[in-house]
């Protein structure tokens, strides 16, 4: 879209810039520049006229010529005035993101057996309800197994993104995002009603969350050995569900959605690797 094309235009500029003035040592500036352009970056979607204006106001106020080398004439009150406007845009857009994405405050509580696909959304949506989001599609972040072919996979069940948590965090601002270079962490992979969810170092430690899934979000090839979704989330007894770590601490990676498998389904299972059988949720609309 044209808005999209606006805020991508200004990024990209900025970054140029950055570098540019990288080069001959103005860290301060280089730093505050940089801070412009990751959040131009995670703006698309919710781009308002703001943002347009500030992409013209530094356009018009930097002032590059050719003499010799190229020279930058950039004044301190450029800079400060521009950072007070996209700092001001920046709180009021992110106090008008809904929670989409958050880490269930608790399980269904059999284990695995979620109910299959159908009764982890419901749940998802039961919480988020509850704690005051109401109106969205929510999608928990569960991939399936087929025979013969792939299942259902985690990644197309929860739309496209921008997704924020409860606090109004940015945690990806599209799906190639959330799998390459999510923000996700304990401190922002909050349940929907704020609280950090126990990890590494908290007792009881809980941080492995149902996923099934690989770590690009796509559901097992049909020749992968073995049960990676406690049958479709419907077994509380035989299986194993691959899980990541909310955390990104323990089990030989730092994925946040295929780190290892479960020793079995049931609750005892499950938290017997340090889990609840907790489990992402999204807004997939």
């Amino acid at each position: 879209s044209p808005a999209c094309a606006s805020v991508i235009r200004f990024s990209s500029l900025v970054s140029i810039r950055i570098m540019w003035l990288d080069a001959r040592g103005w860290s301060i500036l280089g730093g505050t520049v940089n801070f412009f352009r990751a959040w131009g970056a995670g703006f698309c979607a919710g781009l308002t006229i703001t943002f347009v204006d500030v992409a013209a106001y530094l356009d018009a106020n930097l002032d590059i010529q050719k003499m010799g080398e190229d020279t930058m004439k950039l004044t301190s009150m450029t800079v400060f005035t521009a950072a007070a406007i996209i700092a001001g845009a920046i709180s009021a857009s992110a106090q008008d993101q809904p929670m989409g994405f958050f880490v269930t405050s608790v399980g269904v509580g059999n284990g695995a057996d979620l109910g299959g696909l159908d009764g982890a959304d419901a749940h998802c949506t039961s919480l988020a309800e509850a704690a005051g989001t109401k109106g969205r599609t929510w999608k928990a972040y569960l991939s399936t197994q087929a025979d013969g072919k792939r299942g259902v996979s985690a990644r197309y069940r929860i739309g496209t993104g921008p997704w924020y948590n409860a606090n109004k965090e940015l945690i990806a601002a599209d799906l190639d995002t959330l799998h390459i270079s999510p923000n996700i962490v304990k401190r922002t992979a909050v349940d929907e009603n704020g609280n950090r969810v126990s990890g590494v170092g908290d007792k009881p430690n809980q941080h492995d969350i149902l996923t099934g899934s690989l770590a690009d979000g796509m559901a097992y090839f049909p020749w992968a050995e073995g049960d990676h979704t406690c049958s479709n989330w419907t077994s509380s007894g035989e299986g194993s569900a691959q899980v990541g770590h909310h955390d990104r601490h323990g089990g030989g990676n730092i994925s946040w959605n295929s780190t290892h498998g479960s020793r079995g389904c049931s609750q005892e299972n499950l938290a017997s690797t340090g889990g609840a059988g907790l489990f992402y949720c999204f807004a997939a609309d």
